[in-house]
């Protein structure tokens, strides 16, 4: 029997992700959207052949829904997934996960409470050059890691979201956290993936390229793994002549450049002056639809299905997020901001 699923908000992640992933996933029946405008929800339940909502609330009553995906903005995903998860639903949120450590926590607590799976959409671990990256690494191949940079910018949400330059991603109020929390969460999660935990992060934050709002949109950031490594992430949403997603692990025998050139996914540069250049699926963008699937949602359903815990668990989610967090508390205090302190809005 297929899982029956919904999907809670109708912009452009669910339109462009979400719902077209559940649809190609032959397991999976939508039966259920919701947005606030009736008009997004009717016009996806039409094209997907689903009820439509205006209310999640009334969603969640649907007793057939197996599983839920949260695109919310970033102020209600804890607070909507928790309803989802007493609702005795999977749940599949978008990044960030919450905009607390708190938060997080008490999603955590709720998916275990109710023995459901909490998995936060990040997409960056699926990444072919990002997996034969970790391999490498992995086997010992690349020696003993030194030092890494990571960056993920762009020309900002208006170009992508569904409301433009009216999106919530500017509201501060709903946003919370802004380029940090929509890209550089992607890229903690990512290094977190390849060089193991953070333990200690320091970081400059701005708002300059984005007029009338409060939210980040440029951000560097330092991080020291508790491995001893360190490295910089950067994100932004300033970056006018098209996307950097690119991450360069610099170690003992080798160079790892991921996404960094146009042609090759992954080039490895050895010590010794060999070159070798993988041509892998390309890592994917949300420009438009029908690009390269994400994985995010044939592994939300898989794990599901084969009663296993995802690789993007709520607990990696939230550490993702601490980072984030970290970040945006050293840019407040100026100081180097330890990830074994308890952090606090």
């Amino acid at each position: 029997m297929n899982m029956k699923v919904g999907v809670i908000g109708c912009g452009s992640i669910a339109r462009l992700r979400h719902l077209i992933e559940y649809w190609e996933n032959k397991h999976v029946d939508i039966v259920a959207v919701c947005d606030l405008e009736a008009n997004r929800a009717e016009e996806m339940a039409e094209k997907y052949g689903a009820q439509a909502f205006t209310s999640y609330e009334e969603l969640l009553k649907v007793k057939e829904i197996d599983a839920v995906s949260i695109c919310l903005p970033n102020d209600l995903h804890a607070s909507v997934s928790i309803e989802a998860l007493n609702a005795g639903k999977h749940v599949l949120c978008e990044k960030p996960m919450a905009t607390t450590s708190e938060e997080a926590e008490d999603m955590i607590e709720v998916a275990e409470r109710n023995s459901k799976t909490l998995m936060i959409a990040h997409n960056q671990r699926f990444v072919p050059s990002h997996q034969k990256a970790k391999q490498l690494i992995d086997s010992g191949e690349v020696g003993k890691i030194y030092s890494f940079r990571t960056s993920f910018g762009h020309r900002g949400p208006e170009n992508w979201s569904i409301d433009g330059r009216n999106s919530w991603f500017f509201n501060k109020d709903q946003a919370i956290i802004g380029a940090l929390g929509d890209l550089g969460v992607h890229k903690a999660d990512l290094i977190r993936y390849l060089l193991g935990d953070v333990a200690e992060v320091g970081a400059f934050v701005e708002t300059s390229a984005k007029e009338n709002t409060e939210v980040d949109d440029n951000a560097v950031v330092i991080l020291k793994m508790e491995s001893g490594v360190i490295g910089t992430l950067a994100a932004s949403w300033s970056y006018v002549s098209g996307g950097d997603n690119s991450t360069v692990i610099y170690g003992e025998h080798a160079i790892l450049r991921l996404e960094d050139d146009p042609n090759y996914s992954l080039i490895v540069e050895y010590k010794n002056g060999e070159v070798v250049k993988y041509e892998l699926d390309k890592i994917q963008t949300n420009d438009e639809g029908g690009q390269t699937n994400s994985h995010v949602i044939d592994h939300f359903v898989d794990s599901i299905a084969q009663d296993k815990a995802s690789l993007i668990t709520g607990e990696e989610g939230k550490k993702s997020l601490d980072v984030v967090l970290a970040a945006l508390r050293s840019k407040e205090t100026k100081k180097i901001i330890s990830l074994q302190e308890v952090l606090v809005k």
